[in-house]
Protein backbone atom coordinates (compact mmCIF):
# COMPACT_ATOMS: atom_id res chain seq x y z
CA UNK A 1 0.00 0.00 0.00
CA UNK A 2 2.12 2.23 -1.04
CA UNK A 3 4.94 2.49 2.33
CA UNK A 4 8.08 1.97 0.04
CA UNK A 5 6.47 5.44 -1.15
CA UNK A 6 6.49 7.12 1.71
CA UNK A 7 7.81 10.60 2.16
CA UNK A 8 9.20 12.63 4.62
CA UNK A 9 7.24 15.96 6.38
CA UNK A 10 9.69 18.18 5.05
CA UNK A 11 9.98 16.90 1.85
CA UNK A 12 5.78 17.32 1.20
CA UNK A 13 5.36 20.61 3.09
CA UNK A 14 8.25 21.73 0.45
CA UNK A 15 6.73 20.27 -2.60
CA UNK A 16 2.87 22.23 -0.96
CA UNK A 17 4.56 25.42 -0.93
CA UNK A 18 5.82 25.34 -4.59
CA UNK A 19 2.46 24.60 -6.08
CA UNK A 20 0.15 26.78 -7.95
CA UNK A 21 -2.87 27.65 -5.47
CA UNK A 22 -6.46 26.74 -7.65
CA UNK A 23 -9.11 29.30 -7.55
CA UNK A 24 -11.77 27.82 -5.48
CA UNK A 25 -8.35 28.14 -2.05
CA UNK A 26 -7.24 32.15 -3.66
CA UNK A 27 -11.21 32.84 -3.43
CA UNK A 28 -11.61 31.60 0.06
CA UNK A 29 -10.15 33.30 3.06
CA UNK A 30 -11.31 30.74 5.31
CA UNK A 31 -9.21 28.21 2.99
CA UNK A 32 -6.12 30.16 1.97
CA UNK A 33 -5.74 30.67 5.54
CA UNK A 34 -5.53 27.31 6.60
CA UNK A 35 -3.08 26.87 3.78
CA UNK A 36 -0.77 28.91 5.30
CA UNK A 37 -1.07 27.30 8.26
CA UNK A 38 -0.25 24.00 7.01
CA UNK A 39 2.66 25.95 4.96
CA UNK A 40 3.93 27.55 9.11
CA UNK A 41 3.95 23.70 10.53
CA UNK A 42 0.39 24.69 12.47
CA UNK A 43 -1.65 21.60 13.33
CA UNK A 44 -5.35 22.23 11.91
CA UNK A 45 -7.59 22.28 15.32
CA UNK A 46 -11.08 20.79 15.27
CA UNK A 47 -12.92 24.42 15.65
CA UNK A 48 -11.36 24.82 12.52
CA UNK A 49 -12.15 21.79 11.03
CA UNK A 50 -15.64 21.82 12.24
CA UNK A 51 -16.02 25.47 10.53
CA UNK A 52 -14.19 24.52 6.97
CA UNK A 53 -16.31 21.71 6.76
CA UNK A 54 -19.63 23.32 7.47
CA UNK A 55 -18.64 26.42 5.38
CA UNK A 56 -16.42 26.03 2.33
CA UNK A 57 -17.65 24.75 -0.37
CA UNK A 58 -16.79 21.11 -1.71
CA UNK A 59 -14.68 21.94 -4.16
CA UNK A 60 -12.58 24.34 -2.46
CA UNK A 61 -12.00 22.22 0.40
CA UNK A 62 -11.48 19.05 -1.85
CA UNK A 63 -8.90 21.26 -4.02
CA UNK A 64 -6.90 21.86 -0.21
CA UNK A 65 -6.88 18.25 0.26
CA UNK A 66 -6.08 17.24 -2.75
CA UNK A 67 -2.72 19.67 -2.98
CA UNK A 68 -1.88 17.82 -0.09
CA UNK A 69 -2.46 14.77 -1.19
CA UNK A 70 -0.57 15.46 -4.50
CA UNK A 71 2.65 17.10 -2.21
CA UNK A 72 2.44 13.31 -0.52
CA UNK A 73 2.44 11.06 -3.13
CA UNK A 74 2.20 12.92 -6.72
CA UNK A 75 -0.36 11.02 -9.04
CA UNK A 76 0.18 7.81 -7.14
CA UNK A 77 -3.27 5.89 -6.09
CA UNK A 78 -2.51 2.82 -4.05
CA UNK A 79 -4.03 -0.52 -3.69
CA UNK A 80 -3.51 -3.75 -3.22
CA UNK A 81 -4.85 -7.51 -3.95
CA UNK A 82 -6.37 -8.93 -1.26
CA UNK A 83 -8.96 -11.19 0.17
CA UNK A 84 -11.46 -10.82 2.54
CA UNK A 85 -12.36 -13.83 4.77
CA UNK A 86 -15.00 -13.59 8.05
CA UNK A 87 -14.27 -15.79 10.36
CA UNK A 88 -17.31 -16.14 12.15
CA UNK A 89 -20.50 -14.47 12.08
CA UNK A 90 -21.57 -15.51 15.55
CA UNK A 91 -21.14 -13.03 17.95
CA UNK A 92 -21.71 -12.08 21.61
CA UNK A 93 -22.89 -8.51 21.25
CA UNK A 94 -25.41 -6.57 19.14
CA UNK A 95 -24.41 -3.23 17.97
CA UNK A 96 -27.35 -1.19 16.58
CA UNK A 97 -25.72 -0.42 13.48
CA UNK A 98 -24.63 -4.32 12.57
CA UNK A 99 -26.02 -6.54 10.09
CA UNK A 100 -23.83 -8.94 10.08
CA UNK A 101 -23.69 -10.53 13.44
CA UNK A 102 -25.61 -13.67 14.09
CA UNK A 103 -26.61 -15.45 17.51
CA UNK A 104 -25.04 -19.28 17.71
CA UNK A 105 -28.53 -20.53 17.55
CA UNK A 106 -29.31 -18.96 14.12
CA UNK A 107 -29.72 -21.19 11.28
CA UNK A 108 -27.81 -18.64 8.88
CA UNK A 109 -24.71 -19.04 11.91
CA UNK A 110 -21.22 -20.00 10.62
CA UNK A 111 -17.76 -20.29 11.91
CA UNK A 112 -14.50 -21.36 9.80
CA UNK A 113 -11.89 -23.61 10.92
CA UNK A 114 -8.18 -23.25 9.73
CA UNK A 115 -8.56 -25.43 6.81
CA UNK A 116 -11.80 -23.50 5.70
CA UNK A 117 -9.18 -20.83 5.47
CA UNK A 118 -7.23 -22.60 3.21
CA UNK A 119 -9.77 -24.12 1.03
CA UNK A 120 -10.66 -20.13 1.01
CA UNK A 121 -7.55 -18.53 -0.32
CA UNK A 122 -6.07 -21.73 -2.06
CA UNK A 123 -7.92 -20.51 -5.79
CA UNK A 124 -6.67 -16.76 -5.06
CA UNK A 125 -3.05 -17.77 -4.23
CA UNK A 126 -1.00 -16.51 -7.10
CA UNK A 127 -3.10 -13.31 -7.49
CA UNK A 128 -3.20 -11.65 -3.86
CA UNK A 129 -0.56 -10.53 -1.37
CA UNK A 130 -3.04 -10.43 1.66
CA UNK A 131 -6.19 -11.45 3.45
CA UNK A 132 -8.21 -9.37 5.47
CA UNK A 133 -9.62 -11.89 8.37
CA UNK A 134 -12.50 -10.06 10.92
CA UNK A 135 -15.24 -11.24 12.87
CA UNK A 136 -17.77 -11.42 15.23
CA UNK A 137 -17.01 -12.08 19.46
CA UNK A 138 -17.60 -15.47 19.47
CA UNK A 139 -18.50 -16.71 23.10
CA UNK A 140 -16.39 -19.93 22.74
CA UNK A 141 -13.36 -18.91 21.27
CA UNK A 142 -10.22 -18.53 22.32
CA UNK A 143 -6.18 -17.14 21.58
CA UNK A 144 -5.13 -20.62 20.43
CA UNK A 145 -8.16 -20.74 18.29
CA UNK A 146 -6.94 -17.61 15.79
CA UNK A 147 -2.68 -18.85 16.32
CA UNK A 148 -4.04 -22.27 14.84
CA UNK A 149 -5.71 -20.35 11.67
CA UNK A 150 -2.53 -17.87 11.56
CA UNK A 151 -0.33 -20.50 11.64
CA UNK A 152 -2.20 -23.01 8.79
CA UNK A 153 -2.30 -20.02 6.56
CA UNK A 154 1.32 -18.91 6.76
CA UNK A 155 2.64 -22.85 6.68
CA UNK A 156 0.67 -22.87 3.35
CA UNK A 157 1.21 -19.62 1.84
CA UNK A 158 3.87 -17.86 3.82
CA UNK A 159 4.40 -14.83 1.82
CA UNK A 160 0.94 -13.80 2.00
CA UNK A 161 0.24 -10.80 4.55
CA UNK A 162 -2.36 -11.75 7.46
CA UNK A 163 -4.39 -8.62 8.45
CA UNK A 164 -6.88 -9.48 11.29
CA UNK A 165 -8.68 -8.52 14.45
CA UNK A 166 -10.21 -5.11 14.79
CA UNK A 167 -9.60 -3.37 18.99
CA UNK A 168 -12.53 -5.13 20.06
CA UNK A 169 -11.51 -8.41 19.06
CA UNK A 170 -8.70 -8.28 20.89
CA UNK A 171 -9.73 -7.35 23.79
CA UNK A 172 -12.33 -10.37 23.74
CA UNK A 173 -9.41 -12.65 23.12
CA UNK A 174 -7.44 -11.31 26.37
CA UNK A 175 -10.62 -11.85 28.35
CA UNK A 176 -11.43 -15.30 27.04
CA UNK A 177 -7.35 -16.18 27.17
CA UNK A 178 -6.93 -14.59 30.66
CA UNK A 179 -4.08 -12.66 29.21
CA UNK A 180 -3.01 -9.03 28.72
CA UNK A 181 -4.02 -7.09 25.64
CA UNK A 182 -0.10 -7.48 24.99
CA UNK A 183 0.67 -11.02 25.53
CA UNK A 184 -2.26 -11.41 23.17
CA UNK A 185 -1.01 -9.66 20.34
CA UNK A 186 2.56 -10.90 20.96
CA UNK A 187 1.11 -14.25 20.51
CA UNK A 188 -0.63 -13.65 17.51
CA UNK A 189 2.24 -11.86 15.95
CA UNK A 190 4.18 -14.89 16.83
CA UNK A 191 1.68 -16.78 14.98
CA UNK A 192 1.92 -14.88 11.72
CA UNK A 193 -0.56 -11.75 12.38
CA UNK A 194 1.22 -9.02 10.28
CA UNK A 195 -1.20 -5.84 10.88
CA UNK A 196 -4.16 -4.99 12.53
CA UNK A 197 -7.61 -3.32 10.14
CA UNK A 198 -8.32 -1.10 12.30
CA UNK A 199 -12.24 -1.23 12.35
CA UNK A 200 -14.18 -0.57 15.15
CA UNK A 201 -13.40 2.89 16.21
CA UNK A 202 -16.88 4.38 14.84
CA UNK A 203 -16.89 7.10 16.68
CA UNK A 204 -14.29 8.05 19.38
CA UNK A 205 -16.64 9.93 21.71
CA UNK A 206 -18.06 7.73 24.23
CA UNK A 207 -21.59 9.45 24.53
CA UNK A 208 -21.97 8.31 20.83
CA UNK A 209 -20.79 4.80 21.30
CA UNK A 210 -22.91 4.68 23.67
CA UNK A 211 -25.70 4.79 21.96
CA UNK A 212 -24.62 2.73 18.88
CA UNK A 213 -22.20 -0.02 19.99
CA UNK A 214 -22.60 -0.22 23.60
CA UNK A 215 -21.15 -2.70 25.33
CA UNK A 216 -17.78 -2.52 23.26
CA UNK A 217 -14.21 -1.17 24.26
CA UNK A 218 -14.28 2.45 24.89
CA UNK A 219 -12.31 5.01 22.63
CA UNK A 220 -9.67 5.51 25.73
CA UNK A 221 -9.28 1.52 25.05
CA UNK A 222 -9.21 1.17 21.22
CA UNK A 223 -6.53 3.84 21.14
CA UNK A 224 -4.60 1.90 23.96
CA UNK A 225 -5.17 -1.13 21.59
CA UNK A 226 -3.60 0.42 18.81
CA UNK A 227 -1.01 1.77 20.78
CA UNK A 228 0.22 -1.40 22.25
CA UNK A 229 -0.05 -3.02 19.09
CA UNK A 230 2.57 0.12 17.42
CA UNK A 231 4.82 -0.46 21.03
CA UNK A 232 5.38 -4.36 19.36
CA UNK A 233 5.91 -3.64 15.82
CA UNK A 234 2.56 -4.75 14.04
CA UNK A 235 1.29 -1.34 12.22
CA UNK A 236 -2.88 -0.90 11.83
CA UNK A 237 -5.21 1.03 9.98
CA UNK A 238 -7.46 3.29 11.63
CA UNK A 239 -11.16 3.93 10.83
CA UNK A 240 -14.29 6.23 11.59
CA UNK A 241 -17.96 5.36 10.96
CA UNK A 242 -19.70 8.18 10.46
CA UNK A 243 -23.75 9.20 9.62
CA UNK A 244 -25.20 7.69 12.64
CA UNK A 245 -25.91 10.20 15.43
CA UNK A 246 -22.42 12.07 15.78
CA UNK A 247 -22.43 15.98 15.40
CA UNK A 248 -19.83 17.53 13.11
CA UNK A 249 -17.90 18.40 16.26
CA UNK A 250 -17.61 14.34 17.02
CA UNK A 251 -16.14 13.78 13.82
CA UNK A 252 -13.13 16.18 14.09
CA UNK A 253 -12.81 15.06 17.89
CA UNK A 254 -12.33 11.82 16.88
CA UNK A 255 -9.71 13.00 13.87
CA UNK A 256 -8.27 14.62 16.74
CA UNK A 257 -7.64 11.86 18.88
CA UNK A 258 -6.24 9.75 16.15
CA UNK A 259 -3.79 12.03 15.61
CA UNK A 260 -2.59 12.59 19.14
CA UNK A 261 -2.67 9.05 18.74
CA UNK A 262 -0.30 8.62 15.84
CA UNK A 263 2.42 11.41 17.97
CA UNK A 264 2.85 8.79 20.80
CA UNK A 265 2.53 5.30 19.34
CA UNK A 266 3.37 6.23 15.22
CA UNK A 267 1.79 3.08 14.20
CA UNK A 268 -1.20 4.20 11.99
CA UNK A 269 -0.21 3.55 8.14
CA UNK A 270 -4.10 4.62 7.00
CA UNK A 271 -7.06 6.41 7.76
CA UNK A 272 -10.63 4.51 6.57
CA UNK A 273 -13.49 6.73 6.26
CA UNK A 274 -17.15 5.23 5.94
CA UNK A 275 -20.41 6.14 5.96
CA UNK A 276 -23.33 4.21 7.65
CA UNK A 277 -25.50 2.26 5.80
CA UNK A 278 -28.62 1.21 7.23
CA UNK A 279 -29.50 -1.34 5.94
CA UNK A 280 -31.22 -4.45 8.30
CA UNK A 281 -30.33 -2.69 11.23
CA UNK A 282 -31.44 -1.02 14.01
CA UNK A 283 -30.75 2.57 14.54
CA UNK A 284 -33.69 4.55 12.99
CA UNK A 285 -32.54 7.65 14.17
CA UNK A 286 -29.17 8.11 11.50
CA UNK A 287 -28.47 10.97 9.69
CA UNK A 288 -27.56 8.86 6.80
CA UNK A 289 -24.87 10.54 4.98
CA UNK A 290 -24.80 12.06 1.27
CA UNK A 291 -22.23 11.63 -1.19
CA UNK A 292 -21.00 15.15 -1.18
CA UNK A 293 -20.96 14.80 3.05
CA UNK A 294 -18.55 11.73 1.97
CA UNK A 295 -16.32 13.93 -0.23
CA UNK A 296 -16.43 16.35 2.54
CA UNK A 297 -15.29 13.81 5.48
CA UNK A 298 -12.64 12.77 3.51
CA UNK A 299 -11.09 16.14 2.15
CA UNK A 300 -11.25 17.46 5.98
CA UNK A 301 -9.37 13.95 7.07
CA UNK A 302 -6.31 14.73 4.60
CA UNK A 303 -6.53 18.50 5.68
CA UNK A 304 -6.50 17.32 9.63
CA UNK A 305 -4.79 14.17 9.70
CA UNK A 306 -1.42 15.27 9.00
CA UNK A 307 0.75 12.82 10.57
CA UNK A 308 -0.87 9.62 9.14
CA UNK A 309 0.37 8.80 5.59
CA UNK A 310 -2.54 7.70 3.68
CA UNK A 311 -6.47 8.22 3.47
CA UNK A 312 -8.52 5.38 1.98
CA UNK A 313 -11.68 5.86 0.06
CA UNK A 314 -13.02 2.58 0.85
CA UNK A 315 -14.96 1.66 -2.72
CA UNK A 316 -16.49 -1.36 -1.05
CA UNK A 317 -18.65 0.82 1.26
CA UNK A 318 -18.88 4.04 -0.66
CA UNK A 319 -18.94 2.54 -4.28
CA UNK A 320 -16.61 2.80 -7.29
CA UNK A 321 -18.15 6.24 -8.39
CA UNK A 322 -18.02 8.11 -5.45
CA UNK A 323 -14.56 6.69 -5.01
CA UNK A 324 -13.12 8.07 -7.92
CA UNK A 325 -14.28 11.49 -6.51
CA UNK A 326 -12.71 10.90 -3.68
CA UNK A 327 -9.47 10.07 -5.22
CA UNK A 328 -9.17 14.12 -6.36
CA UNK A 329 -9.80 15.07 -3.04
CA UNK A 330 -7.56 13.84 -0.69
CA UNK A 331 -7.68 10.29 -0.84
CA UNK A 332 -4.62 8.05 -2.40
CA UNK A 333 -5.92 4.42 -1.33
CA UNK A 334 -8.35 3.26 -3.15
CA UNK A 335 -8.56 -0.24 -1.24
CA UNK A 336 -7.88 -3.10 -2.30
CA UNK A 337 -9.38 -6.01 -5.20
CA UNK A 338 -11.25 -7.57 -3.07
Amino acid sequence: MGESLQITDTDWLSRLSEMPTPLPIVNDERLSSTLQMILDGERISVERGKMLFEKCTLTGLASLANMIKSARFGDYIFFNENLHINSTNICSLACRFCAFRKGPRSPDSYELSSTDFISRIAPFNDSIDEVHIVGGLHPDWTLENYTEIYKAIKNEFPSVSIKSLTAIEVKHLSSRSGLSIKEVLSSLKNSGLNSLPGGGAEILVDRVRNRICRGKETSDEYLSIHGKAHSLGIPTNCTMLFGTIESIEDRMVHLDRLRLQQDISGGFQCFVPYPFLPDNTRLPEANIASANEVIRMISISRIMLDNISHIKAYRMNIGDKIASIAINSGADDIDGTV
